[in-house]
């Protein structure tokens, strides 16, 4: 079964049906380094007043940029069986498929087009561009994350009668090779000297975090293993390249099941040696935030390290906790390539850590004013003594005096607490 996840889900986290979670349609200006999105710009930029493109203006064949991972279907002679019209090279590649695919109902069910070819229905039913992401085991046996998008066209200006897709995908790796590329990434960065400046031109910049973006890099890590050996970036990495690393930790941990424990501590000892490596490297950080539409916080400097390395879309409330473990690590001084191991043998955990911290943060209560008050008069020297019967046993009572000519003359007491706490605030003042 198909373990599918929202844009905004946690990524550790898998949805309970069978079908791929829809998001709605990209805003224009953002992110364009993902392809859906630079799809949905394509088609936005056609619509020249009209509800839907002309379907005379789109031809995939020229389309360079996503036109290969794209298929056209045309609905104007079959809608229950739409043509497959056009269908990117990549694409076809990818799935194994010859010329001889001609129709949907032809396309293989466990195959990466299925994922797009399946859901046309509800680009009928909204009316409307259509972004879905989703993980899905395929024809070869390999886990499979992919986001795509679904949009309507038209022959009369009102009719969709055609529909084009744009679908992106990388393949995970299993269990085993994850947990030995991990293994070799922390032996990277233990070994690693000190962060070498990075130009913009060379830095390796993902487009957020984890599942976010799975288009090619603008340069791509080498990993690799020969002999017992990876290598994940040059001699001496990079802030970008210390980055890659803790995301590529952060991935493992969204999709570990037994290590989830682990895998997360791992990641986190990544983002918390990024954190120190970004501190040597203000520049270079400064610019991985701008390149990943992220602010810098004065007042929670970890927030923007964990939204680099587990993705700015990842789930609030756990972004806050991994923020407030980070910044645990800060006040207490953890070298790198010992946060994951101080927080696997800290009693409590992760949880423990945080509760810490947010314990820390917590300003000293405010003095108790009113007990203020009364150990000043508690302390205060008598004026005189008198011997009264006053009822009930309270250290402060107010009595009523009368002036006269050889002195005060007290001549009842008062019962009411509220009237003896004002005297008390007032005597005390």
């Amino acid at each position: 079964m198909d373990n599918l996840r929202g844009f905004e889900e946690d990524i550790g986290s898998a949805a309970a049906d069978d079908e791929p979670s829809i998001e709605r349609p990209p805003e224009i200006g953002v992110d364009e380094r993902r392809m859906h999105v630079r799809a949905y710009n394509y088609w936005v930029s056609l619509l020249a007043g009209r509800a839907y493109p002309s379907i005379q203006d789109v031809d995939p064949h020229n389309i360079e940029d996503f036109g290969p991972h794209s298929v056209l279907l045309d609905f104007s002679g079959d809608p229950e069986d739409p043509e497959i019209a056009f269908l990117g090279r990549i694409l076809r590649v990818e799935c194994g498929l010859d010329s001889t695919i001609r129709r949907i109902s032809q396309v293989p069910s466990r195959s990466l087009l299925s994922r797009l070819t399946d859901h046309y229905l509800q680009i009928i039913a909204n009316r409307a561009p259509i972004g879905f992401e989703a993980e899905f085991v395929g024809t070869r046996g390999h886990n499979t994350l992919y986001r795509g998008i679904l949009m309507p066209l038209s022959s009369d200006g009102e009719t969709i009668d055609f529909i084009y897709g744009v679908i992106n995908w990388k393949e995970m790796a299993d269990a085993d090779i994850a947990s030995a590329l991990a293994s070799q990434v922390e032996a990277a960065v233990a070994k690693a000297p000190a962060p070498a400046p990075t130009s913009g031109s060379d830095a390796l910049v993902w487009a957020d975090g984890p599942n976010a973006d799975f288009a090619e890099p603008a340069a791509p890590i080498e990993a690799t293993i020969d002999d017992g050996t990876l290598s994940l970036w040059p001699d001496e990495p990079g802030l970008a390249d210390r980055l890659s690393a803790a995301r590529f930790c952060a991935e493992e941990a969204a999709g570990a099941d037994q290590r989830s424990r682990q895998a997360l501590y791992r990641a986190l000892g990544h983002a918390w040696d990024f954190a120190l490596a970004a501190a040597e490297a203000p520049d270079d950080y400064a610019e991985l935030l701008e390149d990943a539409g992220i602010k810098a916080q004065a007042r929670a400097p970890m927030t923007p390290v964990v939204k680099l390395v587990f993705g700015a879309q990842y789930d609030k409330t756990r972004l806050t906790e991994f923020a407030a473990a980070l910044a645990w690590a800060e006040r207490h001084g953890i070298p790198a390539g010992t946060f994951a191991d101080r927080i696997e043998d800290h009693g409590g955990g992760l949880k423990a850590i945080v509760a810490e911290e947010r314990a820390a943060r917590r300003p000293a209560p405010k003095p108790d004013a009113w007990a203020e008050l009364r150990a000043k008069l508690h302390a205060a020297p008598p004026l005189a003594r008198v011997e009264v019967e006053v009822a009930g046993e309270d250290e402060f009572v107010l009595l009523v005096a009368r002036r006269e000519a050889e002195g005060l003359a007290i001549v009842a007491p008062v019962a009411d607490p509220k009237l003896v706490q004002q005297a008390i605030r007032k005597s005390a003042a």
